[in-house]
């Protein structure tokens, strides 16, 4: 009963999970989403991560500097307008598949450096999908708290309270979250309707009232002196600010659900960007202003009624606790909806990256167990952050912060490289977004502390699986030209018998005497036709390759040549695919290597090289169970 069980929650857990001898291979090959839809309607499900952030931004600029947060948010409009969308609409074109910046990197930087590299990107870009989840959570949980009709038992009860939107995010997921783009226009299209109400009846109420503007500025002149000081400072805090620059690599993860062919695609995601950035900026400068003019600094402070709720305060305040009410259901949905929006980039992020680097366990593929281990370290860093939203918020600027450098990084070298004159802009936006994160780091080392947890897990998880899957056949395809077919049709009788060369000086006398050692080692008859075999490793970091073969003619001898990021599995590859494709039994022959058992085995890891026989037998003998149907592997 209990083994029935197990095995029930196991089928249950790696629902979805495919078992495939090979996957696609290449950065583009990516399953086409089953509906598009018209960009607008995309624009919302961006907006779940990038219009929520209303909901604490206001707070947390106040937080920053004070009275001087209206002035500060105009820089950083200016960043969000002049830098981060020109930077993301060039993303847009040159990376339009969903992959964002972080596969521009990866073209740019090949090999093992390139692939850490990613992951150390992949660790950054974790960091900002969970503190959406986490950070949006305690801002929802705040506005329940702070709603006067909310029972007095939860009062005091933050912590539990985000806990339980965590779990109830994971349990939708593991019920079953399929793509919710019509909930997601509907939730943005509310928040944003009710957020014009709230703002128009902010300023109405300032404007009645403009002693109340002539109150600020005279708060603001005697606190900060003139305008070289506020504008140094303003410069000075934007780090803290970076939380509304968030949601530019979600808008260019979600190309792929945009309608139309591929130029059209483009268009509509630079439509969506711009829009996005535009509304979003308008709406920046409003609540700024209105919260700093009309709500006390006391009130945003721990405890106080604005914390991390500022506009809510502002509804309840103006415009009743009845619409202040629906203004916090309003407010909880899309902060909820926005930890979803970044639990599903989660879930697409690692499947997309991982499984072909071969840097992912096989579990990672099913949806489940992704799920229950983003949820577990959703709990653990809400808790170590105590669900506050201040708190997190500098953990959630850095992610957000080495995202958007990363894509200026990446496009400024694509521009240089197309020799564009844009280049020195895109370059000039890239020290700016390094000074800001520098600054943000230094002040607030947490986003950095849980990268490094992030980056170190990914790394450590990454290649403990390539070892683990290094046996695996990684081969999705071969294709021989019409010379190495025509070699193997007319090898006679029903065996092919192929000797592994090491290619040196390729002349006469090297092919001559490799067959003499095969002659002595092997007992192999002179009279009987072999093939000689040579691989060459381009890049070894690859773990999904297409296996090329090239028929070649020297000296009278017949050549394979061919190419893969390990030769084992390139010559098992072959050697099945000869068994299948020319109903000959292959036999390969090789001599033993001098070298150190575990010296081979770490070379294989990760130069593709090193015991090749044994590794090549292993590889199939994993492929092909039946000993009789093996293609023969002989060592001598």
């Amino acid at each position: 009963m209990a083994t029935r069980t197990r095995d029930s929650v196991r089928s249950w857990l790696l629902e979805g999970l495919q078992h495939e001898d090979v996957m696609p291979a290449g950065p583009h090959v990516v399953e086409a989403p089953h509906r598009r839809h018209a960009w607008w309607r995309v624009m919302c499900l961006t907006g779940l991560d990038y219009f929520s952030t209303l909901g604490y931004q206001p707070g947390i600029a106040v937080l920053a500097v004070g009275l001087l947060s209206p002035v500060a948010t105009l820089f950083l409009v200016a960043l969000t307008l002049f830098g981060a969308l020109p930077v993301y609409r060039r993303v847009a074109v040159e990376s339009p598949y969903g992959q964002g910046s972080v596969a521009m990197l990866e073209r740019l930087a090949p090999r093992w450096w390139g692939k850490l590299f990613v992951l150390v990107l992949l660790g950054f870009a974790a960091t900002d999908f969970v503190i959406t989840m986490t950070l949006s959570a305690a801002d929802a949980a705040a506005h329940i708290l702070q709603n006067p009709f909310v029972p007095r038992v939860l009062q005091g009860h933050q912590l539990a309270v985000t806990l339980g939107l965590l779990a109830l995010l994971g349990a939708v997921f593991l019920m079953g979250f399929s793509e919710a783009i019509g909930l997601a226009v509907v939730l943005v299209g509310v928040y944003l309707s009710l957020n014009v109400v709230v703002v128009t009846a902010a300023v109405l109420h300032v404007a009645d009232r403009p002693v109340l503007v002539v109150g600020w500025k005279q708060a603001l002149l005697s606190s900060h002196g003139g305008p070289a000081s506020m504008v140094l400072l303003s410069l000075l805090v934007m780090p803290k600010l970076a939380l509304g620059l968030s949601g530019f690599e979600t808008g260019v993860a979600v190309m792929p659900l945009i309608k139309g062919d591929l130029p059209g695609r483009i268009r509509g995601a630079k439509r969506l960007l711009t829009t996005v950035a535009l509304v979003m900026s308008v709406f920046l400068i409003a609540s700024s202003f209105v919260t700093s003019v009309l709500v006390p600094l006391r009130e945003f402070r721990e405890g106080g009624r604005a914390n991390g709720r500022a506009l809510a305060y502002l509804a309840h305040a103006y415009l009743g606790n009845g619409f202040g009410t629906l203004y916090d259901v309003s407010t909880i949905a899309i902060l909820w909806f926005a930890g979803a929006s970044a639990m599903a980039g989660l879930l697409n992020l690692v499947p997309r990256y991982l499984p072909r680097y071969g840097m992912a366990p096989d579990w990672t593929r099913a949806v489940r167990p992704l799920v229950l281990v983003f949820t577990a370290v959703a709990f653990a860093i809400t808790v170590i952050f105590q669900a506050s939203v201040t708190a997190q918020g500098g953990a959630y600027a850095t992610g957000v912060l080495v995202l958007i450098l990363s894509a200026a990084v990446a496009v400024t070298f694509s521009a240089h490289r197309r020799r564009r004159r844009a280049a020195a802009a895109y370059a000039a936006i890239a020290l700016v977004l390094i000074y800001t994160l520098v600054a943000n780091v230094i002040e607030r080392p947490d986003g950095v502390k849980i990268a490094s947890f992030f980056i170190a897990a990914i790394v450590v998880t990454s290649l403990i699986s390539r070892a683990t899957r290094s046996t695996e056949l990684r081969v999705t395809r071969v294709v021989l030209d019409p010379l190495a077919k025509r070699f193997l049709r007319e090898v006679p009788g029903d065996e092919v018998h192929l000797v592994a060369n090491e290619p040196q000086r390729r002349d006469r006398a090297e092919y001559e005497e490799k067959l003499r050692e095969q002659w002595r080692n092997h007992r192999l008859d002179p009279a009987t036709p072999v093939l000689f075999v040579e691989a060459a490793v381009p890049d070894a970091s690859e773990f999904l390759t297409e296996l090329r073969v090239r028929g070649e003619e020297r000296y009278g001898h017949r050549i394979l040549r061919l190419e893969s990021s390990s030769i084992p599995n390139a010559l098992a590859a072959l050697l099945l695919y000869i068994r299948d494709r020319f109903l000959k039994l292959p036999h390969i022959y090789f001599h033993w290597t001098e070298e150190n058992p575990v010296a081979a085995m770490l070379r294989y890891l990760v130069f593709g090289v090193g015991d090749v026989p044994a590794m090549t037998r292993e590889i199939l003998r994993e492929a092909e169970p039946d000993p009789e149907r093996r293609p023969r592997v002989h060592v001598g």
